[in-house]
Formats: C-alpha cells, sequence, structure tokens
C-alpha cells in the first residue's frame, strides 16, 4: 500500500467522495463534539495532554469507523490521523502557550488558519491513500 506515482491517476469520483467524509467529520471531531475543556485545555502550558488526547481520540476513532465501514482493510487509517492531528495540535499549543497568543492577539488567527489548513492537508492526503488502495 504506498501512494500512487505522481504520473498515476486515481478515481476522482472516490477522491471527492473521501474528501467530503473526511470533511464532514472533521467539522463533527472539531466543532460539534470538541468542548471548552478539550478547545481550551489542549493549549495550556500545563494540563494540556488529557484534552488533548481526548480530542484526538475523537478524530482517530470517527476515521477508524468511516474508513472501516467502506474499506475494513484500511482500518489503521484513524491511528494515523490520530498521530497527525495530535501533532498539529500539539504544536498549535505550544505556540499559543509559550508566545501567549490570545483572541486579542495578531497571530490567533493565523495559527487557527495554519491549524485548519494543515488538517485539511491531511485529509486530503488520506483520502488520496485510501481511493489508491482500495
Amino acid at each position: 500500500m504506498l501512494f500512487p506515482a505522481m504520473s498515476s491517476s486515481i478515481a476522482l469520483g472516490g477522491l471527492v467522495g473521501w474528501m467530503l467524509v473526511l470533511t464532514v467529520k472533521h467539522v463533527i471531531a472539531d466543532f460539534l463534539l470538541q468542548n471548552a475543556w478539550m478547545a481550551m485545555g489542549k493549549d495550556q502550558r500545563t494540563g494540556w495532554a488529557l484534552p488533548l488526547l481526548v480530542h484526538c481520540a475523537i478524530h482517530g476513532v470517527l476515521t477508524t469507523l468511516f474508513v472501516a465501514v467502506v474499506q475494513p482493510k484500511l482500518w489503521f487509517i484513524g491511528l494515523v490521523d490520530f498521530a497527525i492531528h495530535i501533532t498539529i495540535d500539539r504544536a498549535k499549543g505550544l505556540c499559543v502557550s509559550h508566545f501567549g497568543v490570545t483572541q486579542g492577539h495578531r497571530w490567533f488567527w493565523w495559527l487557527i488558519g495554519i491549524d485548519q489548513a494543515l488538517h485539511h492537508l491531511t485529509d486530503f492526503f488520506l483520502a488520496i491513500f485510501i481511493v489508491a488502495n482500495s
């Protein structure tokens, strides 16, 4: 199971479908199921681990469920999503806590934008991997 060579083609319908599924999963996990304890807790200097783990576990579990329903052999994609999500969110949390970034800080929206862009790029590459290995 590898990513296709750059000259390879993959099914556009599959790619669009998985992007939609993973985008809906992202909205559910990041906005519907993430509470204030997770959202604020994961960016603190101390006590960040449990809120971050719970938040990223929600992402991993949802990804595993969605993928396992259609492609059971790719169930492990949820673990990959978890690992990448926790890395991105912890990096953002370190920036927030180290530089004292709050909503009034000029970097606040930059960090939110970069964080979300990295998550969507992750979903894009996961979608490519899923379609290429279907």
